[in-house]
């Protein structure tokens, strides 16, 4: 046999082997409908099957869901129970007062709720004073509070981050009390030693005490919000050949500003709802400030300081809980204003 005659029989060896493996595999196969046994997986064994928990299992995660929403409905609920509990206490004066006048009590600067023949509960002059000493604290705790919280969050080594943290943390938890003995003793005499001012309780010394007191809230709450930005966004800056400035002042900015925002309005809050050291460091008189130099006396102050003394159910007693009435309206019209602001930026 040829080589060209053994390699034309090659095709027709492999033709019959082909046919006898395909004969033998329906042999053994039982036909032509053949097919490889399907090999047992130990992966596929349990797929489908959904392991049993015990009762106590799905009672404990019930529990643990009705807690959850329980903590998300209770901060609405405590809000309002506060709301409630405040105007009830005040709602007999309002509706039924006999030197009361709603008019007269928000837009006169006369407080003299103690007066044996003319009895009058002018708030304006309170109102003006709580605006005035919270606005100028937000006006030093802002940039300092923002600069602070870029920072720490963009300049700062480690080392040095950790410390800030901690000596922010522990102006945080320093008392209002003793800011207001600083205030008090310490910043009112450096007031008049500076600037000549005759007292050294008044508007500008209250405005420093809750300006130190902010900041902690700002820097703390700005930081997290710079933090919560994508690295992306600083890398495509970089990639660009931003500065650390302009990465700063272009795009971690604008891409934080909602929480940059709250950062702000919780400092706002806490300057709002502060007692003891506007209190100590104010002044505590009842007079429209013309200048930073003057003292004057806000909500907060007001109250703390007259309800110990006002007669249970007494007329004074009663405008005291209108002005903690007042005071939350006016509190929720400042978050609101600034809720709706934050919406106006999210849709541009």
């Amino acid at each position: 046999m040829t080589g060209r005659e053994g390699q034309s029989e090659h095709p027709n060896h492999r033709a019959a082997g082909g046919e006898g493996v395909a004969s033998g595999r329906e042999a053994a196969g039982g036909g032509a409908g053949w097919k490889p046994a399907p090999q047992d997986s130990p992966r596929g064994q349990g797929e489908g099957k959904r392991p049993r928990r015990s009762g106590w299992a799905r009672a404990g995660e019930r529990v643990i869901e009705g807690v959850i929403r329980t903590s998300g409905v209770s901060a609405v609920l405590f809000v309002l129970a506060i709301f409630f509990f405040v105007f009830r206490e005040a709602a007999p004066v309002l509706f039924g007062g006999e030197h009361f006048k709603l008019l007269p009590f928000l837009f006169s600067v006369e407080w003299y709720p103690t007066s044996a023949s003319n009895v009058r509960y002018g708030t304006l002059a309170l109102t003006v004073g709580t605006f005035s000493v919270t606005a100028l604290a937000m006006v030093l705790a802002v940039p300092f509070g923002l600069g602070a919280a870029v920072f720490v969050s963009e300049f700062c080594g480690p080392r040095l981050k950790e410390t800030l943290k901690v000596v922010i943390e522990l102006l945080a938890a320093i008392p209002s009390v003793v800011w207001g003995f600083i205030g008090l003793t310490v910043m009112s005499r450096l007031i008049v030693h500076f600037t000549g001012a005759p007292v050294g309780v008044n508007l500008l010394n209250g405005g420093i005490i809750l300006a130190l007191m902010s900041v902690p809230i700002i820097v703390s709450i700005g930081e997290d919000a710079l933090k919560a930005v994508p690295d992306s966004y600083r890398e495509a800056g970089l990639a660009l050949g931003a500065t650390r400035w302009q990465l700063v002042y272009r795009v971690l900015l604008p891409a934080a500003r909602n929480g940059l925002l709250a950062a702000v309005l919780l400092g706002v809050g806490r300057a709002v709802g502060e007692t003891m050291a506007v209190l100590m460091a104010t002044g505590h008189a009842v007079n429209l400030p013309l200048g930073v130099f003057d003292s004057v006396r806000t909500l907060t102050a007001n109250v703390a300081a007259e309800l110990g003394e006002a007669p249970a159910g007494s007329d004074h007693y009663r405008v005291l809980f209108l002005t903690g009435v007042l005071l939350f309206s006016l509190t929720f019209v400042v978050n609101l204003v600034a809720d709706l602001v934050i919406r106006g930026w999210r849709r541009k």
